[in-house]
């Protein structure tokens, strides 16, 4: 099992030594960009670490979110982009319609770059998703035993716990095996 910290504008100080990955927030809505994204990136580039950036998705215009992620984002080719599907702070969420949309639109915007994942709480992917899509992965949040999520679901990476910031696992046998999946 693979580790790996995913990281916000509140985590401007991380350290990406001894990790495998990182998963950096890009962008929020139509409107927010991570102030850090690029230094956060560029600490887990150097620590040799597989990276990744996650958007959060509010409802509506949903194809201007996909665009603008992947416009603000500080991704590089074969950067792992990821759909952060959760409850914004007004309680509000995109429905499942609009997360497959997003996925589908990041997608079709960067087709050969990247692999494309869904972030989310095993709350919303028990009782909110209807489709089961993913992309290219799920990326589920359930704090418990790392790599022991409470869904049948597969799986790629396994958001753990949030103290004293957030800590993950990737279901992949090696280093080596996230890097070929992720360029690939």
């Amino acid at each position: 099992m693979l580790h790996g910290v995913d990281v916000s504008s509140y985590n401007s100080s991380y350290s990406a030594q001894g990790q495998d990955f990182v998963f950096v927030k890009a962008t929020e809505g139509r409107s927010y960009i991570n102030p850090h994204q690029n230094a956060q990136a560029a600490k887990a580039r150097e620590a040799g670490c597989v990276v990744g950036f996650y958007h959060f998705l509010w409802p509506g215009n949903i194809a201007a979110q996909a665009r603008y992620f992947v416009e603000k984002c500080a991704s590089v080719q074969g950067d792992v982009l990821i759909c952060d599907w959760e409850r914004t702070g007004a309680g509000t969420y995109a429905s499942n319609a609009q997360k497959d949309q997003f996925l589908v639109e990041v997608k079709k915007l960067r087709p050969s770059a990247h692999r494309v994942v869904l972030y989310c709480n095993r709350d919303f992917w028990l009782n909110h998703d209807t489709t089961s899509y993913a992309a290219d992965g799920l990326w589920i949040a359930d704090y418990v035993t790392a790599g022991k999520p409470r869904i049948k679901a597969k799986w790629l990476f396994h958001q753990y716990t949030d103290h004293p910031l957030d800590k993950d696992v990737a279901n992949f046998s090696s280093k080596a095996a996230l890097k070929k999946w992720a360029h690939a």
